[in-house]
């Protein structure tokens, strides 16, 4: 995983704090409801998607998938799987909003939807209804089904 030199700072985040942000979400969208379902951000958002469905008590879980890719100057977002409708009683899933490129993306799939993350930075921070932790933009987090394994 190469680094982008604009960030300052990394931080590693362990399969406990994602666990105890998403309990903590969960608290924090408990009176924003009751949703349909749950729409994870795949891949970033399933993890979360799942501990929020648990916690909420939604069965109902479904994903949209994007891929952003380009020569690091410039991005391209792609679709690959979508979900029809407004997104009016459902809630968008994911781990982290940075730039907002994906949010923007999701929001004009689903513009109706709660979207919740866990993390916001503040380039992407307005594009979500819902966050546990602001982190600063120059700040790299590493998830941990991002690191590098350790035996």
């Amino acid at each position: 995983m190469d680094l982008d030199p604009s960030f300052t700072t990394t931080l590693a985040l362990t399969w406990d704090d994602i666990h105890r942000d998403a309990r903590a979400l969960a608290r924090l969208l408990q009176d924003k409801g009751p949703f349909l379902g749950i729409v994870a951000v795949a891949r970033g958002g399933l993890v979360p998607a799942a501990v929020l469905a648990r916690e909420l008590e939604l069965r109902h879980v479904d994903t949209v998938c994007v891929a952003s890719y380009g020569d690091g100057t410039r991005q391209q977002m792609a679709v690959l799987k979508r979900m029809e409708g407004s997104g009016v009683g459902w809630l968008v899933v994911d781990d982290l909003v940075d730039t907002g490129t994906t949010a923007r993306m999701v929001r004009s799939m689903l513009p109706s939807a709660h979207y919740a993350t866990l993390y916001a930075k503040p380039a992407g921070r307005p594009l979500v209804d819902s966050f546990v932790s602001e982190m600063a933009q120059d700040i790299w987090l590493i998830f941990p089904w991002d690191a590098p394994e350790r035996i």
